[in-house]
């Protein structure tokens, strides 16, 4: 089986407090995309969780970046936390219209709910039919009623993806379901042998067939970009 690309970034770039660690010191801040870009094939973006972006914002997203580059989006809080997947059928739409200004750029949308969201399988197989089947998705859950072999094999059979998250508090068991393996690293230090471990996971999820979507949190130092890189480096 072909091996596909394994993408890895960071959630978010526009982080002025990474100037002097990441970013040239005296880069202006129009300038961070460009440079992450030289460096990242991959980001996710996090401010559409508070808010719907401008088409202006995408628009500039999509031609300010190379070829190939994947913007994976972090979905509205409207539809996952004050809707929680009910009755959020024409808020998601329009969010996911206008994710599609992205064009070929256009990752995973990922859906976080919120911690206190227990499992609700009904709801979420009724959420999977009203979402466009020619895009990606991915599901971070993050009550652990979710974390059961009959919840994969929903989100297997739409071919939607698991979000593995690692955090200090509640760890997402590493299951891929559907084409592709989305992945968020929480913690806030990574050894070498955390990342050589993720990276040959990783590497596993190719060799079946799976795109690797990965990405490290933000943090005020701007180390998650160089671990996303030692990430990228197998450790």
């Amino acid at each position: 089986m072909a091996k596909q690309k394994i993408y890895a970034g960071t959630s978010g770039y526009s982080y002025p407090e990474w100037k002097g660690s990441f970013y040239p010191a005296d880069l202006p801040q129009k300038g961070f995309l460009e440079y992450y870009a030289d460096r990242f094939s991959t980001v996710e973006i996090n401010n559409t969780f508070y808010r719907f972006p401008r088409s202006s914002l995408l628009e500039g997203w999509r031609d300010g970046t190379p070829d190939g580059f994947i913007f994976s989006v972090k979905a509205n809080q409207g539809i996952t936390h004050r809707g929680r997947l009910r009755d959020v059928e024409e808020l998601t739409r329009d969010f996911v219209e206008r994710c599609k200004l992205l064009g070929d750029k256009l990752g995973p949308i990922l859906f976080q709910l919120p911690p206190n969201f227990k499992r609700d399988d009904e709801r979420l197989a009724d959420f999977a039919d009203i979402l466009d089947p020619r895009l990606r998705y991915a599901f971070e859950f993050r009550h652990p009623s979710w974390f059961d072999e009959s919840v994969f094999e929903l989100l297997s059979g739409s071919g939607f993806g698991l979000c593995v998250s690692e955090g200090e508090k509640l760890e997402t068991p590493r299951v891929a379901t559907g084409k592709f393996a989305y992945i968020r690293l929480r913690k806030d230090d990574y050894s070498d042998a955390d990342l050589a471990d993720w990276h040959d996971w990783m590497e596993r999820q190719t060799r079946e067939g799976r795109e690797v979507f990965a990405y490290l949190k933000h943090d005020e130092a701007g180390e998650s970009p160089e671990y996303a890189l030692r990430l990228l480096a197998g450790g």
